[in-house]
């Protein structure tokens, strides 16, 4: 089965290569993690995506994070109303742990849990489904999380890790604002575009945004005053090339595993030939989506995952 979507991509056209009023200070285009504004402007692209869950059911091996650099599983949580920060944070981290180890293939030494993000297609909410092609992380900020997160470096040095994405909706199925992922095997490096994350400077200096997120003034979306740098991610530019998926009315039973970086890909240097290196995702707009349906809540637990 599959729908179609209009994906917005960056704009490759209306960067800027020198610092100016529309790049930050390195000279890199921005944009805000608390509101969809961006020093750049977006183009749009209609697709084609195809629901996974029928594929998935008829071979295990048609997509993992090793290969297309994504994979579904059928995982109820214990946690279900992820209403308190407190009961995430303990309980449900423990749970995306255990479902790491179990899951992912390969012997994990070490899961360190950095963030997580609640989703809410409300108006009320400070954190809305984001409807652009992207990466939440670069190889550099993959880097400095590790440096950030890692207590014992020498415990973790020379080992494979990557950044696992843990996607899971909330209270109902995400028929609203589906999120849609590009099989890696259908990008290339040239297609990822590096972004400096903005984040509101009144927020912890230790970046533990979790749970204190507030909605921005809309009137000051374009201005970087209050604002610094705590991130880099990849912007995405069209390709004729790229493959969507989706998974059509996912549950809260279901949970979908996103790398966002790997140290041994095939894109890094002295990586593994056809081993994933990300996976640009998004949430789109699904015109078969019924008239009325509830807005999609969902929760993404960012994970650094070193192996034996």
């Amino acid at each position: 089965m599959s729908t179609t979507g209009d994906f917005r991509y960056l704009d490759p056209t209306t960067l800027i290569s020198a610092p100016s009023a529309t790049t930050t200070t390195s000279g890199k285009p921005w944009a805000k993690v608390d509101t969809d504004a961006t020093s750049y402007r977006r183009i749009t692209r209609q697709r084609s995506v195809t629901d996974i869950r029928p594929l998935v059911q008829q071979s295990t091996d048609t997509f993992s994070t090793d290969t297309s650099g994504f994979e579904l599983h059928y995982a109820p949580a214990q946690e279900k109303l992820f209403s308190d920060d407190n009961a995430v944070r303990t309980g449900y981290y423990s749970e995306v742990e255990t479902l790491l180890r179990e899951k992912l293939p390969g012997v994990v030494k070490k899961v360190v849990i950095f963030d997580h993000t609640i989703r809410k297609h409300d108006k009320t909410s400070p954190r809305q489904p984001v409807q652009s092609v992207h990466v939440d992380q670069t190889p550099g900020a993959a880097d400095a999380r590790v440096r950030r997160h890692v207590g014992n470096l020498s415990e973790v040095e020379g080992r494979r890790y990557q950044i696992i994405n843990v996607w899971r909706p909330i209270g109902h199925a995400a028929t609203d604002f589906p999120l849609a992922l590009i099989d890696w095997r259908t990008t290339s490096p040239e297609d990822m575009i590096a972004v400096d994350l903005l984040y509101p400077s009144a927020n912890p200096k230790d970046g533990d945004d979790r749970g204190k997120e507030v909605c921005p003034d809309p009137e000051k979306s374009q201005s970087t005053e209050g604002y610094e740098v705590r991130g880099e991610t990849y912007g995405v530019v069209p390709s004729e090339k790229h493959k969507f998926y989706y998974v059509k009315d996912m549950t809260p039973e279901e949970v979908l595993f996103i790398k966002c970086f790997d140290s041994k890909s095939e894109w890094r240097e002295g990586g593994t030939k056809g081993v994933a290196a990300l996976t640009p995702h998004t949430a789109f707009i699904d015109p078969q989506t019924p008239e009325g349906t509830k807005g999609r809540e969902s929760i993404e637990v960012r994970c650094l995952v070193f192996y034996e």
